[in-house]
């Protein structure tokens, strides 16, 4: 059938339709996957065919409007280039969120760093990140611990109710893990209740002897604490003092990156 006067073949106006532009920076988006999450601008414009100041638009383009993160030299995808796929949105999870931040976390402060949540009387590790060293701490992902003596633990009691802690005392066994940790329950409470003015717990020999951790909450895009985040060491490396003085402030600065992520992301992420 031919065409109708005046107007172009259909192919033409296809075409004409076309934003190459849009295709350009859809291809950026796709260079980013498994096991290319942090990428150089030569790494994009290898990947997309693109030329390296072609690459360098569109990589900045996606950064100003929030699709894309750049740390210096490498680029990575942030959630909210998820927007694009809701589907996709609805399976990702807090430590699918918390990793780049983490990852960054581990590199300045050079020691381990894990997120957790409150399950029952217990925490779960959902997260982790360690420095390439010969003595770091690793946890396994879904490892539990008890939540009284640890600093995650306690960042999380402490967002709970006077009524949940009463119960959570009433029931829970402390048990002398350490000649340190503390097993009175009026001290417990003490202890969690300092925690909760001070907005992190710090834990000094009380789960194992020789390790220190601090802690402090983490809140979802609604505001609610969903889990706690950490950096932990041992004593012959950094005192609680250093902690407190030095990497508190860097703990704090991830969190709040993770939580505008969460909020960005709000409501479709799972804790797990």
């Amino acid at each position: 059938m031919a065409s109708a006067p005046g107007r172009p073949p259909a192919k033409a106006r296809e075409r004409s339709e076309f934003v190459q532009s849009l295709e350009r920076g859809l291809a950026v988006i796709r260079a980013f996957g498994p096991g290319r999450t942090h990428l150089t601008l030569s790494d994009v414009a290898l990947a997309t065919g693109l030329t390296r100041a072609a690459a360098r638009r569109f990589l900045l383009t996606l950064v100003e409007i929030g699709y894309v993160r750049n740390d210096g030299r490498e680029f990575s995808l942030r959630p909210r280039v998820l927007e694009l796929g809701w589907s996709y949105l609805s399976g990702l999870s807090l430590a699918d969120v918390a990793r780049p931040f983490m990852d960054d976390l581990v590199r300045k402060v050079e020691e381990s760093s894990s997120i957790a949540v409150l399950d029952g009387d217990e925490i779960v590790y959902v997260a982790h990140a360690a420095p390439a060293r010969i003595m770091t701490i690793n946890v396994p992902i879904g490892g539990r611990d008890p939540a009284y003596c640890t600093a995650l633990g306690r960042a999380l009691l402490s967002a709970r109710s006077d009524a949940e802690l009463d119960a959570y005392l009433a029931r829970v066994p402390l048990r002398a893990l350490t000649t340190a940790t503390i097993t009175d329950r009026d001290a417990l409470r003490d202890a969690l209740l300092t925690v909760r003015k001070l907005g992190y717990a710090l834990v000094d020999h009380e789960y194992e002897d020789g390790l220190v951790a601090l802690a402090v909450p983490l809140h979802d895009g609604s505001g609610n604490v969903v889990a706690a985040m950490n950096i932990a060491t041992i004593s012959m490396r950094a005192s609680p003092r250093l902690l407190e003085e030095e990497f508190l402030p860097s703990l704090r600065a991830c969190v709040e990156q993770i939580e505008q992520e969460l909020k960005a992301a709000a409501p479709a992420l799972a804790p797990g």
